[in-house]
């Protein structure tokens, strides 16, 4: 068996340590990232959303900020089409925001996919989005209220 030096021993563990810390987003380049849960109704409030969107974007710069708008129930309705929110929402996306929409409740409403949206994403539920997305380390925010 070979011996290794204690001082090898002694960087080799700093650079495991270092390597965890990254891993877990505290390294260096980390970002932030934020969930945002929408159930609310109202074209008055998925503008504040996004007035929040963009003023978190913003106060976090040069940071980078992975930001997800999840929309379910009343919520759903800041990815329908001809809301006039387009032009905004289509910039966020562009700039990495992701729209995401509760597939529950498009069923549950009888929404077809073709009046969402183009850019926005159905993922399977959207509680459960929002829950893992907080398991997973993000900053939750509620859209509105």
């Amino acid at each position: 068996m070979r011996r290794i030096g204690y001082n090898k021993v002694i960087v080799k563990l700093a650079l495991l340590f270092a390597s965890l810390l990254f891993l877990c987003g505290f390294g260096p380049g980390a970002s932030h990232r934020v969930v945002i849960e929408v159930n609310v109704p109202g074209t008055n409030a998925y503008g504040l959303i996004l007035n929040n969107v963009e003023n978190l974007r913003k106060a976090m710069a040069p940071d980078p900020v992975e930001v997800e708008v999840v929309c379910h129930g009343p919520g759903i309705d800041m990815l329908r089409i001809g809301n006039g929110l387009a032009k905004r929402m289509e910039t966020l996306n562009k700039a990495g925001v992701v729209f995401a929409a509760c597939a529950n409740t498009i069923r549950g409403k009888h929404i077809d996919r073709k009046k969402l949206y183009s850019f926005v994403r159905v993922v399977p539920s959207g509680v459960a989005e929002v829950v893992r997305k907080q398991e997973a380390g993000w900053s939750y925010l509620k859209g509105a209220f």
